[in-house]
């Protein structure tokens, strides 16, 4: 591969190359690159959310440098304030290696285990003792901390914001001057902090890494982004079937951004399907190819055959309509009653008749019969409604 469509295959579905320049650079001498990608173990599962940086690091591995994938066992103690309005419960040492023991098993159905270093950045903060992490700490000032904008909202709004919380972005950027990283890859959420580790990195006289951002997945619902706090989320580890049930039960529009995100096919592969559901081609259809890719990588070929033959089962051979309807609504934390929902969707007049078509069995989610009429659909939920034999519609719920 020349360095030219190296470079087109570092920039694909990237949002942004912070310096592309230093990046070519560095491409040109020839030499592996040390490309980090940081996890903090929050929680046992990773999720295809996570997978979008582990597809770009393996894409790095393709071309020949040297994959890092570092589990954040010290920085999960501290607890990433990114996004936060409120200053995050940190996870105890026990909670953290709980979870961090599921990510190297999960991690290998995507990295190559060869050409795959694993590391804890606990390896080196444990080693560092006060006067060191206050040599840390006057690397950076309080003004620049303020800049984030999380921490500036936090700071006008007069929400308490905790010092340790400021520990969390030198750390992680600390980590980049302990690994000697060429490049970091992160989440656009994640900017702040890998530019802390550029600036950090030359404070120490290293060369700054290049820092590559990743889009943040879309959910289920297509409006937030994959959590599993908020249930709209698909698990590496979930079971062949449901992983294809949930990929089936995503927008078609939302379907395109998982092709580029999440999909190993080429762009030309991608932008022919396009052309195909423009020419008239069922999009249910084309679905039904990422499903299959996405489950085989995760399970086996044989399991996403299977999975298929399932799902089309489930929905009587291909009884829902090309043109179903997409319905997006909003709920609080206690969700929508499965009443309002399909009142709302257009496949029953009204509530009343929501209930009497539930209670004769008509009703069914993701090819599911539903039984019990005090049903609420939680925010992050997107899937297929059906009311009786011919009414269909996509559905999404939203937090309002």
């Amino acid at each position: 591969m020349s360095q030219q469509e190296a470079l087109e295959q570092i920039r694909r579905g990237a949002e942004e190359i912070l310096v592309e320049s230093e990046l070519v650079e560095r491409l040109k001498t020839g030499r592996p690159l040390r490309v980090k990608a940081g996890f903090d173990p929050t929680a046992p599962d990773l999720h295809l959310g996570h997978t979008v940086l582990l597809n770009k690091l393996r894409q790095f591995q393709e071309l020949g440098h040297e994959a890092i994938f570092l589990i954040g066992d010290f920085t999960g103690m501290i607890g990433d304030p990114t996004g936060k309005n409120v200053t995050r419960k940190p996870l105890t040492r026990e909670e953290v290696i709980e979870n961090a023991k599921t990510y190297e098993q999960q991690i290998f159905k995507i990295l190559d285990p060869e050409k795959t270093l694993v590391m804890f950045n606990s390896s080196w903060m444990n080693e560092m003792g006060a006067a060191d992490l206050i040599q840390l700490a006057a690397r950076h000032t309080v003004a620049r901390m303020l800049e984030r904008d999380d921490f500036h909202k936090r700071y006008s709004a007069g929400q308490p914001i905790a010092i340790h919380e400021f520990l969390y972005p030198l750390v992680q950027g600390y980590d980049s001057v302990a690994l000697k990283a060429d490049v970091e890859l992160g989440g656009t959420d994640q900017k702040f902090n890998l530019l802390v580790g550029r600036q950090l990195q030359e404070a120490y006289g290293q060369k700054p890494q290049v820092v590559l951002t990743m889009p943040i997945l879309e959910g289920l619902d297509g409006v937030q982004k994959m959590s599993k706090s908020l249930g709209n989320y698909i698990g590496i580890a979930d079971a062949p079937d449901d992983m294809f049930g949930k990929l089936m039960s995503i927008s078609d529009q939302l379907m395109w951004r998982y092709f580029e995100l999440l999909s190993f096919r080429p762009l030309s592969d991608i932008e022919k399907l396009r052309e195909e559901m423009a020419s008239g081609r069922n999009p249910r259809d084309i679905k039904f190819e990422l499903a299959a890719e996405i489950v085989a990588r995760f399970h086996s070929r044989q399991a996403a055959e299977q999975a298929q033959r399932n799902f089309i089962a489930r929905f009587q051979k291909g009884a829902m309509p090309d043109d179903m309807p997409e319905v997006a609504l909003s709920g609080d934390g206690e969700g929508v009653p499965i009443g309002n929902v399909l009142k709302e969707a257009g496949l029953t007049s009204s509530t009343s008749e929501s209930m009497r078509m539930i209670r004769q069995g008509a009703v069914k989610i993701d090819g599911e019969k539903v039984s019990d009429t005090k049903l609420r659909l939680e925010p992050g939920f997107a899937g297929v409604c059906q009311v009786g034999k011919r009414r269909f519609a996509h559905v999404s719920i939203t937090q309002a």
